[in-house]
C-alpha cells in the first residue's frame, strides 16, 4: 500500500483537505470494517455460541500483541487504556505520594500532561515547570529541576511547535537523579517509529486516534517490567488481578494491572487494524513522507511567521498568524481544516503521509491572507 491509496480509503479526506491529524486522524474504511466486524461476531454470535468475555478477552490480548511489537516492548509490558491522558492518571494515581514529593514538567505539556500533577499539590506535591524556547528544553535547567524530584513528565514530540525532545537524554538525567520517567508520546505513533527501549522510560502513554488514524478510545500504556511492582492502581476491577476472588487479591503481573473492568473492545480492535494498516504503507515510508511535506509548508512560510524548525522536526507545522481562530474559521469555509492554539497564540498545521502537495500549496495560498 502507498500513502495515496491509503488516502483514498479515509473518506474524510474526500470532503477537505484535512491538516489537524494532532488532534483527531480520521480512519479508513479498513479500521471501521475491522471494527464493525468484530462487534457483529461479538453481539451476534458471541452470546450464543461461545462467551462473549472470552471474545472480548482474545481480542484486546491480540491488540497488546500488536501494540508491543509496534513499540518495541514485551505483551507483558502493555496496559489499553482510553487514551493518553488515562495513561498519565494511571501513573499518577499508582504512586504513594508523600508531602514535599516533586514532579517535574515542561512548560510544553498538552493539559493532558498538566492537571494530573496540579491535582497532586493538594497532597503536597511540588510541581516544577521547566520553561522552554521555541520548543526546545535546556538541559541545565532541567537537571537542576529534576535533581530531588520523584517524578518527571515530558512529550517526545511537543504539540506546540512539533519539536522532538531528547527522549533518551532527559529519561537518562532523571534516572540518575532517582526519579521515575513518564513520556507522553501521543504525537509519535502513525508518523515516527517507536522504541520503546531505546527511550529507556520507565512508563509511555499514547493513542491511536491521531496520526495511527485508529479510533477514539483506543490508547495504550507501556510500563516497563521492572518498574511495574513499584506501582499500586488505586482503580481496581477483575482485569487488575490475577484471581478477581480470591481474598487477599494479588495484582496481575505487568502492566495489565492498569486495566480495570468491562469495557468496550472494538476501539482497541480498531487499533489493532490501524497498526496493521499504517505497517502495511511502512512507518519510515510515511516518515519520509511527512518530512517532504511539511518541509514543503515551512518553506513556504516567511520566517519571521514560521514558530516550528525550518527543517520540521514532525509533521506539526505552527505557523503566527494575526487572528488564528478567525483563520481556521476562514479556512474552514475554504475547505481546509486545521486549528488555533491557545499558547503559542498561533494556528497549527498537522501534515500526514496522506497528504498531497496540491493541499499543502493550497494551504499556503489560503494563509497568505493572514501575515
Amino acid at each position: 500500500m502507498t500513502p495515496l491509496t491509503l488516502r483514498a480509503d479515509v473518506p474524510a479526506l474526500q470532503e477537505a483537505d484535512y491538516f489537524n491529524y494532532g488532534a483527531h486522524g480520521p480512519s479508513p474504511r479498513s479500521v471501521l470494517e475491522a471494527t464493525d466486524s468484530f462487534l457483529e461476531t461479538f453481539e451476534y454470535e458471541s452470546p450464543a455460541r461461545s462467551n462473549p468475555y472470552v471474545t472480548a478477552t482474545e481480542a484486546v490480548d491480540r491488540t497488546r500483541e500488536t501494540v508491543a511489537a509496534f513499540v518495541g516492548a514485551d505483551p507483558t509490558e502493555i496496559a489499553l487504556t482510553e487514551s493518553t491522558t488515562a495513561g498519565i492518571n494511571a501513573i499518577a494515581n499508582a504512586i504513594d505520594w508523600e508531602p514535599g514529593d516533586v514532579v517535574v514538567r515542561t512548560d510544553l505539556e498538552h493539559p493532558a500532561g498538566i492537571l494530573p500533577w496540579d491535582r497532586l499539590k493538594r497532597e503536597g506535591v511540588e510541581v516544577r515547570v521547566v520553561s522552554t524556547t521555541e520548543g526546545r528544553i535546556d538541559r541545565e535547567a532541567y537537571a537542576e529541576a529534576v535533581a530531588d524530584a520523584r517524578l518527571v513528565c515530558f512529550s517526545a514530540i511537543t504539540w506546540t511547535h512539533g519539536t522532538r525532545l531528547p527522549v533518551a537524554e532527559l529519561v537518562d538525567v532523571a534516572h540518575d537523579a532517582g526519579a521515575f520517567a513518564l513520556v507522553d508520546a501521543v504525537q509519535s505513533p502513525g508518523q515516527t517509529p517507536m522504541d520503546v527501549a531505546d527511550w529507556g522510560a520507565d512508563a509511555v502513554a499514547a493513542a491511536g486516534h491521531k496520526w495511527l488514524l485508529g479510533l477514539w478510545g483506543g490508547g495504550f500504556l507501556y510500563v516497563d517490567d521492572d518498574v511495574v511492582d513499584q506501582l499500586h492502581p488505586r482503580s481496581l476491577g477483575y482485569r487488575s488481578v490475577e484471581t478477581p476472588t480470591a481474598d487477599p487479591y494479588e495484582l496481575a503481573a505487568g502492566a495489565r494491572r492498569f486495566e480495570v473492568g468491562t469495557a468496550n473492545p472494538a476501539p482497541h480492535v480498531g487499533l489493532r487494524a490501524a497498526i496493521e494498516t499504517l505497517e502495511s504503507v511502512g512507518i519510515d515510508r510515511i516518515e519520509g513522507r511527512i518530512g517532504e511535506l511539511a518541509g514543503r509548508l515551512a518553506d513556504g512560510v516567511p520566517a519571521d511567521r514560521l514558530l516550528s524548525p525550518a527543517e520540521p522536526e514532525s509533521g506539526l507545522v505552527t505557523v503566527d498568524v494575526d487572528d488564528p481562530e478567525t483563520t481556521v474559521e476562514r479556512l474552514a469555509d475554504e475547505g481546509i481544516r486545521l486549528r488555533d492554539l491557545p499558547h503559542p497564540e498561533a494556528v497549527r498545521a498537522s501534515v500526514h503521509a496522506v497528504n498531497t502537495e496540491r493541499e499543502v500549496d493550497r494551504l499556503l495560498e489560503a494563509l497568505e491572507a493572514a501575515w
